[in-house]
């Protein structure tokens, strides 16, 4: 006989589970009958009590309201929306958070999957730059927006300490434990101080094992540290010890928070073209070391003569070996007929791309020919601009010409820190059904913000619950627990990097400089609009310290380079317990919040 329960679809397996749980959840109410006799308002009662008329024979009967009433004073909970289970017990709470956790993953999930089919239809540009870095931070921001206006203000200001801990709890996770188990997984063997796509034979070595990124990559790590003005901004009146100006200090930081995030999307809008320009740029110097490499290779001596200046006669040579119709120019075919024989260190070139740009730089007279005199210019140019870019050592013997190598060499690895070899992966086929996935994309987006708005405001009760039932302050509930729950980008962002490709853990690591930066200003122009908003009091110091710290150091360290071995995911792994126990001292031991 098949197995019932594995037939079923997981979905519906996990609601039939999570209704029996509901069933022992189940509590009395109130039953009022006839109001006339105090003995007949009552609720089920689950013990054995003495009859009304004292008599001796037990019997299930009901309890009075004024036991039912003190009952409910001593250990009841209010239930969220009217029906939603609660519970004062440990284990129970702690149920409700998994679930509600899950369903907030669920949320998230959903909101990143419907982005991902949006941008198969849409492309990059805004739905890159705008829509998805929104929506992946939409779950925290729906969270602290709803626990800034629970209730009045005193009970807005109890909880919006779950909404700092899930903005300082999200930040803190992304950038040590998920930044550092994508070094890990996605490791692979350096060499020549790049990582080699797909090579790992070297283990778990310190050195000789990690990741690299593009230089984009570096760019978005010091857009993360730029972001962290609004904090340090609203702390300005408590690093002054002065309670004047709280308000016009929060006041300030929304507004510059509001201006960052507005810029960081119209850099993202308009990073594809800002990309495609320089790795343009790239190709073209690139283009200009392999001619040059190539005219050295076939030059009847050096380009340079003793005193570093270029060689006109050997140069003229040169063009007259390209000149092969001898009318005294070099036409595009002939420029065409040397470049493809170039090999550009398997670098995607557009041929006649190169040619058409040649050309244009030294066809100054516009007549599309490269005459002597032109073609003398043109190189002494490029062999003067390689001779800059090379190290000062290679320059003292011209005769070796070690600067061209060098320029060569220096020109392949700026292409490939733009991410230049990886634009191949970027291509977009033909949706099959656009019209039909728009409408699933469009589905996922609604339902995720849906999930996330309907069941935030259990979260948040259900976490001040089970604070109250263990005594562990809500911040470090909110803090641990529930960045893994609207956090759905660490297992996808693990996933990427353990593809072992410097394209993806570009990706990967670009994605989460950009989740923290949307969460020091997104979130935290929500965040700080409640509490300008609602009149709230801003004392968050331990927690902005612990933020400006982690996003400090592992921004910085992660600006100025594009490798990492894999001693430095230790970095990252250490500064989370760090960071918990900063906070603990400064708010539980010295008294700052």
């Amino acid at each position: 006989m098949p197995n019932r329960v594995n037939a079923l679809p997981r979905p519906f397996f996990f609601f039939f589970i999570f209704l029996i749980f509901l069933c022992g959840l189940a509590h009395g109410r109130f039953f009022f009958g006839n109001q006339s006799s105090p003995h007949d308002v009552a609720v089920i009662s689950d013990g054995v009590h003495v009859g009304p008329h004292n008599s001796t024979a037990p019997h299930l009967a009901l309890k009075l309201l004024n036991e039912s009433l003190s009952a409910e004073a001593d250990g009841a909970c209010e239930e969220t929306y009217g029906f939603l289970p609660c519970t004062r017990s440990v284990l129970g709470n702690l149920f409700l958070i998994l679930v509600y956790g899950y369903l907030m993953y669920l949320a998230a999930t959903y909101l990143s999957n419907g982005s991902e089919l949006l941008l198969e239809i849409l492309g990059p540009g805004v739905v890159g730059g705008l829509f998805l870095p929104i929506l992946g931070s939409l779950p925290d921001a729906i969270l602290i927006l709803v626990s800034g206006l629970s209730g009045s203000t005193e009970t807005a200001q109890s909880q919006v300490s779950v909404g700092m801990g899930l903005l300082a709890g999200s930040t803190v996770l992304i950038l040590t434990l998920i930044w550092g188990s994508c070094v890990v997984v996605g490791k692979c063997d350096i060499q020549n101080s790049v990582a080699i796509d797909n090579k790992d034979t070297k283990g778990f070595s310190l050195t000789g094992s990690g990741v690299s990124t593009d230089i984009w990559t570096s760019y978005a790590a010091r857009i993360m540290v730029i972001s962290v003005i609004p904090f340090i901004i609203v702390q300005l009146p408590q690093l002054l010890n002065s309670n004047l100006g709280k308000d016009i200090a929060v006041l300030v930081s929304l507004i510059v928070s509001v201006a960052l995030f507005l810029s960081y999307c119209l850099y993202q809008v308009f990073q594809p073209w800002i990309q495609r320009r320089r790795i343009a740029f790239a190709k073209h110097k690139h283009v200009i070391s392999g001619i040059l490499q190539h005219l050295k290779t076939r030059a009847l001596g050096s380009l340079l003569k003793g005193d570093g200046e270029p060689n006109e006669e050997i140069i003229k040579k040169l063009f007259h070996a390209m000149d092969q119709d001898g009318d005294g120019s070099i036409s595009a075919s002939e420029l065409r007929a040397m470049i493809v024989g170039i090999r550009f260190d398997e670098i995607q070139l557009d041929r006649d791309d190169a040619v058409d740009k040649v050309m244009k730089e030294f066809d100054t007279s516009c007549d599309s020919r490269i005459d002597l005199q032109e073609f003398l210019t043109g190189i002494s140019k490029w062999i003067h601009e390689a001779k800059r870019s090379g190290d000062d050592s290679s320059n003292n013997d011209p005769h070796t010409m070690k600067f061209l190598f060098d320029f060569h060499s220096r020109t392949k690895q700026e292409h490939d820190l733009l991410g230049a070899g990886g634009q191949s992966d970027e291509i977009i086929e033909g949706v099959e059904s656009p019209k039909w996935t728009t409408f699933k994309a469009g589905l996922m987006l609604l339902v995720g913000t849906l999930i996330a708005a309907a069941f935030a405001d259990p979260l948040i009760d259900v976490v001040d619950n089970f604070s109250s039932a263990t005594s562990i302050p809500t911040f470090f509930i909110s803090f641990v627990a529930l960045p893994l729950a609207t956090s759905c980008e660490a297992v996808s962002a693990i996933m990427f990097a353990s593809r072992k490709k410097i394209r993806t853990a570009s990706l990967t690591f670009s994605q989460l400089y950009g989740s923290a930066t949307m969460n020091n200003v997104l979130c935290l122009s929500v965040f700080l609009a409640l509490v300008y908003f609602r009149g709230l009091e801003w004392d968050f110091s331990a927690e902005v310290l612990v933020i400006l710290i982690v996003c400090i150091v592992m921004g910085v360290f992660s600006s100025f380079r594009t490798v990492f071995p894999l001693w430095t995911s230790s970095i990252a792994f250490l500064l989370y317990p760090f960071s918990v126990a900063l906070i603990y001292v400064l708010d539980y031991v010295y008294g700052w919040s």
